[in-house]
C-alpha cells in the first residue's frame, strides 16, 4: 500500500508505525491493553492513545518492555517500533519542560503519575499567558467551585487543546463536576486515590503557531465533609498575569487569611503576608510578577 509507513524511511514515527500496526490487525486499544497486563503490564488507554497519536513516546522501563511485547502481538519484525524510539517527528520542539515542572512539583510528583509517559510532553505546544480564577468556599468551609480563564498561546502548529490537572485538597468530595460554557464536554478522568481530577479541553480550534485561545472551565464539587484550609495554583512557567481571587459563604468566614509564595510544593514559603478581606467577603491575590513557584491563599478557622 503506498500510504503504509516504511520502518526505514527516516521520516516514519513510531506512532505511525504503530497506528498502522493496530489498523492492519484490527486491533481496539483495549484488546493491546489487556495483551500487555497478561505480561504484567499495566498501562493506561490514554497512554496507549498517545503513543499512537504521537502525543507522547514509551520511555519508562515498563513502557519500553511494552513495546518488546507488542511487536510480535502486532506481527512487526524485532526491534521495529524500538528503532523509532530514537527518532523525533520532523520539526518537533519540546516546549515543555520536565526539569522545570520537576523544579516546582518535585520528583515522582502526583503529576508525573498520573501523566506516566505523557509528562514530558504535557501541554507541549501551548504557553499559559494569563490565568484569572474564582475560588468559592461554601458553608462547609470546603472549595465547592473553581472558575478558571486561560489565555494560551500556540508554541507550534496544530494545538488542538488544553490539558488541566486539578488536586483536590479533600479526597471527601461526593461528585466532582468539570463542565465548559462552550463546545463539547470535555474528557475527563478521576484518580481517587491520588485525589486529582484530569481534564482534556478542545481549543475551539485548531491553533497554528503565535494564535492564541481563552479557555473558560467551572470545576465543581459536593461535599459535606471535609475542611479546605488554602488554594494554591502550580507555576511552571512565568505568566504574563496572575489573578486568584477567593469568596467565602456568609456562614463560613475565616478569622484570617495570607498570600503565600514557595518555590517548591512542600517547602517553607518565601513570603506571607495578611491577605484582609473586604465587605464582600472576599480576598484576592494579583502578583506583580508571577513567577514559577506556588502561589496561594491560605486562611485560619477559629474553631
Amino acid at each position: 500500500m503506498p500510504n503504509t509507513p516504511r520502518p526505514d524511511d527516516p521520516d516514519t514515527t513510531f506512532a505511525a508505525v504503530f497506528k498502522e500496526a493496530l489498523r492492519r490487525r484490527g486491533l481496539p486499544l483495549d484488546r493491546v491493553r489487556d495483551h500487555l497486563e497478561s505480561y504484567g503490564i499495566t498501562l493506561s488507554l490514554a497512554t496507549l492513545s498517545y503513543w499512537q497519536s504521537g502525543r507522547s513516546l514509551p520511555e519508562k522501563p515498563q513502557s519500553l518492555r511494552a513495546v518488546d511485547v507488542l511487536e510480535p502481538f502486532l506481527d512487526l519484525p524485532s526491534g521495529t517500533l524500538r528503532s523509532l524510539l530514537r527518532r523525533r517527528p520532523r520539526g518537533w520542539v519540546p516546549q515543555h519542560d520536565p526539569a522545570a515542572v520537576r523544579g516546582v512539583y518535585g520528583e515522582d510528583s502526583d503529576l508525573e503519575k498520573i501523566l506516566g509517559d505523557a509528562f514530558p510532553y504535557f501541554n507541549a505546544g501551548l504557553r499559559r499567558l494569563v490565568v484569572h480564577e474564582t475560588v468559592r468556599v461554601n458553608e462547609h468551609r470546603s472549595v465547592a467551585e473553581i472558575r478558571v480563564t486561560v489565555a494560551v498561546r500556540a508554541v507550534r502548529d496544530d494545538a488542538r487543546h488544553l490539558t488541566v490537572v486539578h488536586t483536590l485538597e479533600s479526597a471527601k468530595a461526593d461528585t466532582i463536576d468539570l463542565t465548559v460554557p462552550h463546545g463539547p464536554p470535555p474528557h475527563i478522568r478521576r484518580r481517587p486515590e491520588l485525589n486529582c481530577v484530569i481534564a482534556e479541553i478542545p481549543l475551539g480550534r485548531r491553533l497554528a503557531r503565535n494564535e492564541t485561545a481563552v479557555i473558560e472551565y467551572t470545576l465543581r464539587s459536593a461535599a459535606t465533609t471535609g475542611v479546605s484550609h488554602h488554594y494554591e495554583r502550580r507555576v511552571t512557567t512565568p505568566l504574563q498575569s496572575y489573578l486568584l481571587h477567593v469568596r467565602f459563604h456568609p456562614s463560613a468566614v475565616p478569622s484570617k487569611c495570607w498570600h503565600y509564595y514557595c518555590r517548591q510544593l512542600g517547602t517553607e514559603p518565601r513570603s506571607r503576608q495578611l491577605a484582609p478581606l473586604d465587605d464582600f467577603r472576599a480576598t484576592h491575590l494579583l502578583p506583580v510578577k508571577c513567577a514559577p513557584g506556588v502561589h496561594g491563599v491560605e486562611w485560619l478557622w477559629t474553631d
